[in-house]
């Protein structure tokens, strides 16, 4: 096996606030019945991990959130982790480690070298983990079929320890509540992406307000008619204008009037920033911590690369492309059927309805490739790559890092780019 047979994968993990507090760098070879086996190659995962830290300097990009990374015992002992930043990254111990003497001193050293370290899929406190447990920055936790039992037990125990408690496979609401309350600290899965999240929460003014210069917007409508809908929204107008005023300062260009502002911005990067926004939360939380501006911003870039990607790169099907990859997670938002939501945006190109509705089309298939890599379904990746011609395991991988830099950078620009 080599590096071109892993794919890279993400998953976010997030505090008690719902914000996001890093994610895990997941590692899976294609063509395998048994997704566990890359683990066992580390000189593949290896070589994965360097190429993103050094290569495409991912590290670099992902504006000090924390990055957990599986590390089995060759990988432990592997002088590849000389090359991650220690500020930065956590080592997630496997528990198929048998802990021997060498590999509680190796924790050790890489304890004294800056690293965190994370105890994985911790089910009890045997003799054999102890050793490991006072060296745990974090500990976690999955939520298996007995886990209000299982988790209420272990937090009780590790309460001697210093470790945070991490909770994995978190994929409702509940289960979020109950282990919060329970001492976990920090929480590994898709529950923030859930409609049931948003269940009982009435849809805001601004987010109708996006909704409708959304559809303005892709109806081609008069500047004079946005400008009326940015009226009704003084905190989007005053966005706009601060967005516009940074956009130009370059140019050092005076913003005169808020169609002034409409003008400069331009509609393709006005219907990019209205987009984003439907997942931004409150306008002045951190973009870089809100877990789901993350996700569909990671989607909606790598769609979009993936087209650019190819051979001749089709610019106008790249616009398109990233809309899917924005709107694809829009139920998730508003609690409402995708079919509801399309609704409210009658003019939408009919490849991003196809591809939304259906998963058909070439823009179906390219969100079907992101939300297997979002899943870790590596069973099911090749045979859609396979269908995207010329785009293969590697470049996957390379633009994936990419557009997670670039999500990252939301939090540190004022707009995002069309570069």
């Amino acid at each position: 096996m080599n590096s071109s047979s892993i794919y890279l994968g993400r998953q976010p993990i997030l505090d008690r606030q719902g914000l996001l507090y890093g994610c895990e760098l997941l590692f899976r070879c294609a063509q395998s019945q048994d997704r566990a086996l890359v683990l066992d190659d580390s000189a593949a995962t290896a070589t994965v991990i360097t190429h993103a830290f050094t290569e495409l300097s991912l590290g670099n990009a992902l504006d000090g959130k924390h990055v957990f990374i599986n590390v089995g015992e060759e990988l432990l002992f592997s002088e590849a982790l000389e090359f991650l930043p220690t500020h930065q990254v956590v080592l997630e111990i496997l528990e198929t480690i048998t802990v021997t003497p060498r590999v509680v001193e190796r924790c050790r050293a890489l304890k004294a070298r800056g690293f965190a370290l994370a105890l994985d899929d911790l089910l009890e406190i045997t003799p054999a983990v102890q050793p490991l447990l006072p060296l745990a920055d974090i500990i976690k936790v999955p939520l298996l079929d007995d886990w209000e039992n299982q988790s209420a037990l272990l937090a009780y125990q590790l309460q001697p320890y210093p470790a945070r408690l991490l909770a994995e496979r978190v994929e409702t609401l509940d289960q979020y509540r109950k282990c919060s309350a329970l001492g976990f600290q920090l929480f590994q899965g898709y529950f923030f992406a859930r409609p049931a999240l948003l269940q009982g929460r009435k849809l805001s003014h601004d987010k109708l307000t996006l909704l409708q210069l959304l559809g303005q917007i892709l109806a081609d409508a008069e500047t004079a008619d946005l400008e009326r809908t940015f009226k009704s929204a003084p905190d989007l107008t005053m966005n706009l204008f601060r967005l516009t005023n940074s956009v130009a300062a370059g140019r050092r260009t005076q913003i005169t009037s808020l169609r002034h502002a409409i003008t400069l911005m331009g509609r393709q990067q006005l219907q990019r920033w209205l987009q984003l926004l439907l997942f931004a939360g409150s306008h002045q939380e951190d973009p870089g911590r809100n877990p789901l501006l993350q996700m569909v911003a990671i989607r909606a870039r790598l769609m979009e690369m993936m087209v650019l990607s190819q051979t001749p790169p089709d610019k106008a099907l790249a616009d398109q492309a990233f809309m899917v990859g924005i709107m694809s997670l829009t139920p998730a938002l508003l609690d409402m059927g995708m079919e509801e939501v399309l609704s409210q945006l009658s003019n939408l190109p009919p490849r991003v309805r196809e591809a939304l509705l259906s998963h058909t089309g070439h823009l179906g298939k390219q969100l079907l490739i992101v939300e297997a890599l979002e899943w870790q379904d590596s069973e099911q990746l090749p045979s859609l790559l396979a269908e995207i011609p010329g785009l293969r395991q590697e470049t996957l991988n390379d633009l994936l890092c990419e557009a997670m830099a670039w999500a990252a950078a939301l939090g540190q620009t004022a707009a995002p780019n069309d570069d």
